[in-house]
């Protein structure tokens, strides 16, 4: 699991998974929003550095088939073991949830909706973007004890989750032709990016510009109960962690032990849920 990976426990962060897969595509709609405005200003203003991923659209579905594949690989292992992945699947749900819905959801709003041709072709698109979401949310629900329940039917499904995202990325290639951007370039996040969140130390001055902000919030956002992650820059990140507090208030404990210039080191954990307020007994 990104981070450290604490035992679950009784109002823990997995009690509510599912439920938390359907906030990311809340991201999903924020990243959204903001690529439809970054896509503006690149068109308004040329200079706007696009080299952080991939340019063309196949390029970047070969970053994330081959993200994908090699995610799905110690799932596997443990599962063709006959061993249930409990870490290795919640890892890969993770994933999926943020890199592969993404892109659905970007793509949907920054490719098929300004088609104004192929009606049939982008119909079938459209489909195999539905059974994605299907395929991920059965995954999901595995990872929090329901739906599958056995190493072998398990293998099975993410077999075939593999085998859909290529063959969807191909299809996609096929009707879009090679000339089409990536989301990247339109304003989303780049898929490169994902492995730089998901230690437990993330470099801020990786990250650059707004789009980097948003990585390092989302990734701040998936924190669970106990877990803590340690930011590291050379400029002053109290703007982000001041838009932290301000998202949830209260539910995040930040230690500053170093405090620059030249260098910010800021430890962010996730505080426990508060406990209910007992009722006043007169």
């Amino acid at each position: 699991m990104r981070g450290s990976d604490p035992e679950p426990s009784q109002g823990g962060y997995w009690r509510d998974y599912s439920s938390r897969a359907y906030e990311q595509r809340g991201m999903h709609t924020r990243h959204t929003e903001l690529g439809k405005k970054q896509s503006m200003e690149r068109q308004q203003n040329p200079r706007i550095d696009e080299s952080a991923g991939a340019v063309s659209l196949a390029g970047e579905h070969s970053v994330l088939l081959r993200e994908v594949t090699s995610r799905a690989e110690p799932v596997l292992r443990e599962a063709d073991a006959g061993r249930w992945p409990a870490h290795e699947l919640r890892a890969f749900v993770d994933y999926l949830q943020l890199e592969v819905l993404r892109q659905i959801s970007d793509e949907d709003w920054e490719i098929y909706r300004a088609a104004r041709e192929a009606g049939e072709e982008f119909a079938r698109l459209r489909g195999q973007h539905l059974e994605l979401r299907l395929s991920i949310d059965d995954l999901t629900e595995a990872a929090v004890g329901r739906g599958v329940r056995t190493p072998d039917h398990l293998a099975a499904h993410i077999r075939e989750l593999v085998s859909q995202v290529q063959s969807h990325l191909e299809a996609e290639e096929q009707v879009l032709a090679d000339s089409a951007p990536s989301m990247s370039s339109l304003g989303s996040q780049p898929h490169e990016w994902y492995p730089l969140t998901e230690g437990p130390v993330i470099d801020l001055d990786r990250l650059p510009g707004p789009r980097g902000a948003d990585a390092v919030f989302d990734r701040l956002l998936q924190l669970r109960v106990g877990e803590s992650i340690e930011l590291d820059s050379g400029s002053d990140p109290g703007p982000l962690l001041h838009r932290l507090r301000r998202g949830d208030p209260g539910a995040y404990v930040v230690d500053v032990p170093a405090h620059g210039p030249p260098r910010w080191h800021v430890r962010v954990m996730r505080r426990p849920p508060a406990p209910p307020l007992t009722p006043y007994a007169r």
